[in-house]
């Protein structure tokens, strides 16, 4: 329920007393392993930077050549005169990318999926998502009026018996999940998608980049085509460092939802700079294979010194690592040690993940070094795992 005007000062209150009040930090430069935040510089875990490349030389010289030859906004949506030679060359290069025939941009991971799904689904039909999908995904299916159905976290057999009865049928899942870290089980869903005459959307913005040869992302790490995953999403702004998302698949599905994305059709298109920066972002991915192998040599260090604390880590071999306090107080007070040691994890709360399970999101960079996560690890270990003096506070759910 949405609290009379009068009340707001009071809903404000209790999220304090909740421990669930949030305040943005305000960054004074680049992103990157050690950036300026509220004034001070801080070795920083919690950013979506996978392979470094938000601040990357060749990526701005790219932004600046897009900004001298198209301007600095698009100034229409892209069915007027806002979709420019950049955004077409981009569409074309992610197309190739992903292994699809067409691609179509959006201007955030969010508007996408709300694009994506309302265009596909309606009254009557059926959308299955995975308990732990991404806001987006479950808003989307909100927004289209169809009936949803959420199915335990990762359990392809807890899907199966939603996918009885009749009506036009999606399936929507992430394929890294964004505050867990673990993998979507991708071959599963697809075998039950087929078995359904189903749809099976697959938003791979934690995978792609990072995951698969050339880093395809979480469909090339399981060997999955078209065929398999006829919808896929993808994000901008985490490994490829710039902004906004995309939708690949047939061409039929493209044409569609240039018809028929709300989200699409009414919205400015995203500044052609930022699609020539994304261009030369991918370009550098695809080559630089030494950006995810360094990742996951971080993430191995990480995993292997949090072993010897005996840091309750949950289940992950992507740059995402939770570690969950469990209550939102907790949460809050271990990210505060953690940045009087110099050091920032955002705590993550409710209702962001379930209740009983806030936690500290560290994420890893290939601009980190081995050395940050050493800093990293020793400060964990001063918060006291090794006298269990916090162990009983610890919620595992893996």
């Amino acid at each position: 329920m949405i609290p009379a005007p009068s009340h707001l000062a009071g809903e404000l209150d209790r999220l304090r007393a909740a421990h669930l009040y949030r305040t943005p930090r305000v960054l004074e430069g680049p992103q990157g392993p050690r950036p300026r935040i509220d004034g001070r510089r801080l070795l920083a875990f919690c950013s979506n930077d996978y392979l470094g490349l938000a601040n990357h030389p060749q990526v701005i010289a790219a932004f600046k050549r897009g900004a001298d030859t198209y301007g600095v906004g698009s100034g229409a949506a892209h069915l007027i005169t806002g979709h420019s030679a950049a955004h077409q060359a981009l569409e074309e290069e992610l197309a190739d990318f992903t292994g699809r025939p067409r691609a179509l941009l959006f201007a955030t991971g969010y508007m996408a999926n709300l694009g994506v799904i309302s265009a596909l689904a309606g009254r009557g039909d059926q959308v299955c998502e995975d308990r732990l999908n991404h806001a987006s995904l479950l808003d989307g299916a909100l927004l289209s009026r169809a009936r949803l159905r959420r199915y335990a976290h990762a359990d392809p057999r807890a899907l199966a018996p939603l996918l009885d009865g009749t009506g036009a049928r999606l399936i929507a899942t992430d394929g890294v999940f964004s505050m867990d870290g673990d993998l979507a089980p991708l071959p599963e869903l697809a075998a039950l998608a087929q078995g359904a005459d189903a749809w099976l959307l697959v938003d791979d913005a934690h995978g792609l980049g990072v995951l698969g040869a050339e880093g395809r992302g979480s469909l090339a790490h399981f060997g999955l085509g078209p065929e398999q995953v006829p919808i896929l999403v993808g994000t901008l702004g985490k490994a490829l460092g710039t902004a906004g998302a995309f939708v690949a698949g047939s061409r039929e599905l493209i044409e569609t939802l240039i018809q028929r994305a709300r989200s699409y059709i009414f919205t400015t298109a995203p500044p052609p700079a930022v699609a020539e920066a994304t261009r030369e972002s991918l370009r550098i991915a695809r080559r630089e294979s030494w950006r995810r192998e360094r990742l996951q040599a971080l993430i191995r260090r990480f995993r292997a010194g949090a072993a010897e604390l005996g840091l309750p880590l949950m289940d992950s071999a992507t740059p995402i690592q939770p570690l969950v306090a469990g209550t939102a107080r907790q949460a809050l007070s271990w990210s505060s040690r953690l940045e009087a040691l110099g050091i920032l994890v955002s705590a993550i709360r409710p209702p962001t993940v379930p209740e009983g399970s806030a936690r500290l999101r560290i994420t890893f960079s290939a601009a980190h070094q081995e050395q940050d996560v050493d800093q990293l690890l020793e400060a964990l270990d001063s918060l006291g795992y090794r006298n269990n003096d916090n162990r009983g506070t610890i919620l595992c759910r893996k």
